[in-house]
């Protein structure tokens, strides 16, 4: 049943969206929702309500499974290419790096070539679900319908909060009128689709995605979900929590963060650093999710490496997966990982550089395979296979190789991992992102109110924590997002929210020769590009600029 479900949400994204592959048929306003025909299908709406988040993970939905691109794995793909294009991921190219159109943001990015179109077509194709839904539903759902409803009002917000943060040149705050994306609503025409402008943050932050969480709170108020996979009152509460902090609408940011926190608990060490389990099962911290299953095509086709394992998990007993097998592994960057104090256990995510100092000491292989096994004894249960991943790195290296996303399945993941290790989940919403959220809007009504959330919440990772005083208190919380949400999707939106620059270039850095870029401020890449077919389809729709690669790597910054 499950499998007939996810192909018709499949099938729906395609319709109009992904049948080609290529730079056709790309509008997200072509072919709107035939809602007569959708509705005439057995079951139809609570298979249309399934496709609203069913297709966030398994499927090859930018160019089908004939194609398998390796970064074709549903919305987890999105959190890689989001925080590749900053700092706190450092890539190594070993000729099969994914995502390195991302990571070197030159003009492989722009509008004519078909990197530009995955967003817009995959993003457009989920929202086109969430329309259905709606459309089926009507403007006043009735009991049958009202919690499908209110799952498709959460996801079109979803989808939207990403597409804005994406593609719009500047945050919210004092940039009311800048611009979007197009709006694709279930009463959007073809006609209309032709002349579609993009919508101001105002517009689509104010009209479209607050008004969706709107109702989807009222229609969600007794839903009792099963799993985290679907949006429930919680989520929504958290959706508004992010999209009140976009908007710096701080009162309401904390009020929703706080709210969301209900019934949940953050993780412990223990379930954050779990040698099986670490961020790849859910927890009472996870608010929301995505998963593989063992028959997705993401997992059985492409020896399974079109898929978040094969990306970000290196402890493989085989050759499988990129990040092992072929060595682009994505370590965290050396200068936040060198601030990170010994005494805060998130740390035990990352191997410390020290141990490349030992093993460079180590006069035979089966010596720097004890000085391995040892130094990582309380980090990994499988550290031959780390040895084995840093060899087939470009550098070599152990340090800033992470352990946070870990092989699912125990001992028969690390040995089958494309078929048992990368069947997992993977975190959309943690609860301590919410903490997060209260603390930053606190502290920008209050200073120190927001100071002694931010410091509890440290304390609960580092017992020893001491605030930060000689930077500000947004750098203090900015930090603490970096550290605990890194690798989840956070990085490119925060630099933008933030209005900061990024720093690769410095001594010690481990980004590659040739991509040492410092900004003063955002970099114009973090401004996707709209696909040129759409801006000639619709005449009303503008674009950002070809992001330009720095031509030169920047002097070393002294810190």
């Amino acid at each position: 049943m499950k499998k007939t479900i996810k192909f018709a949400a499949a099938l729906l994204i395609g319709t109009s969206l992904l049948s080609t592959g290529c730079l056709e048929e790309t509008f997200p306003q072509q072919g709107t929702v035939t809602v007569d025909q959708a509705g005439d299908a057995p079951n139809a709406f609570n298979n249309f309500v399934t496709a609203c988040t069913s297709t966030l993970a398994g499927e090859f939905l930018y160019a089908g499974n004939a194609n398998m691109n390796a970064y074709d794995f549903g919305y987890p793909s999105f959190l890689l290419q989001r925080d590749v294009m900053g700092q706190d991921i450092a890539l190594e190219d070993t000729g099969y790096e994914q995502f390195t159109t991302w990571y070197t943001c030159g003009v492989g990015l722009g509008p004519d070539y078909a990197i530009c179109q995955v967003p817009w077509t995959i993003y457009y194709g989920w929202i086109k679900n969430c329309n259905v839904v709606i459309s089926l539903a009507g403007e006043k759902p009735d009991e049958e319908h009202i919690v499908g409803a209110g799952i498709a009002h959460a996801m079109r917000a979803f989808y939207y909060m990403d597409l804005a943060r994406m593609y719009a040149p500047q945050t919210y705050k004092g940039h009311e009128d800048a611009p979007t994306v197009p709006i694709v609503t279930e009463k959007t025409t073809n006609a209309e689709a032709t002349n579609n402008p993009r919508a101001t943050n105002k517009e689509i932050w104010e009209e479209l995605i607050l008004k969706d969480l709107d109702k989807a709170e009222s229609y969600l108020a007794d839903y009792k979900r099963t799993d985290q996979t679907t949006p429930d009152l919680s989520v929504v509460y958290g959706l508004k929590a992010r999209a009140y902090l976009t908007m710096e609408k701080w009162p309401e940011a904390e009020e929703y963060a706080k709210k969301a926190q209900e019934g949940y608990t953050m993780m412990t060490e223990a379930e954050y650093l779990d040698h099986d389990k670490g961020f790849n099962t859910p927890n009472n911290s996870w608010m929301f999710m995505t998963k593989y299953d063992a028959e997705d095509p993401n997992i059985t086709l492409n020896d399974g490496d079109s898929s978040w394992g094969s990306q970000m998990m290196i402890e493989i007993t085989t050759s499988n997966g990129y990040a092992h097998g072929a060595g682009t592994v994505k370590r965290i960057d050396a200068h936040l990982l060198e601030t990170i104090p010994q005494t805060d256990w998130r740390r035990k995510c990352f191997i410390d550089p020290e141990l490349d100092e030992l093993v460079a000491e180590a006069q035979t292989v089966e010596e720097l395979n004890k000085i391995v096994a040892d130094y990582l004894s309380d980090v990994s249960s499988y550290p031959e296979t780390i040895t084995s991943t840093a060899q087939a790195s470009a550098s070599g290296a152990f340090g800033g190789l992470s352990l946070k996303f870990r092989l699912g399945g125990g001992d028969a993941g690390h040995s089958n991992a494309q078929f048992v290790g990368f069947v997992v989940a993977v975190p959309l919403m943690r609860v301590e992102e919410m903490k997060l959220i209260e603390a930053e809007a606190a502290g920008m009504q209050d200073e120190g109110r927001g100071k002694t959330l931010l410091e509890a919440f440290a304390k609960t990772r580092d017992p020893q924590y001491t605030y930060n005083d000689l930077q500000s208190f947004r750098d203090n919380v900015w930090w603490q997002r970096r550290v605990e949400l890194w690798g989840e999707g956070f990085a490119t939106f925060d630099i933008k929210r933030f209005e900061k620059g990024i720093t690769r270039s410095y001594a010690g850095t481990n980004h590659p020769k040739g991509y040492r870029w410092n900004t003063d401020g955002v970099p114009d890449w973090m401004n996707l590009c709209i696909v040129g077919t759409e801006v000639n389809f619709n005449q009303a729709c503008t674009n950002n600029p070809t992001p330009i690669q720095p031509t030169e790597d920047s002097p070393e910054k002294v810190w």
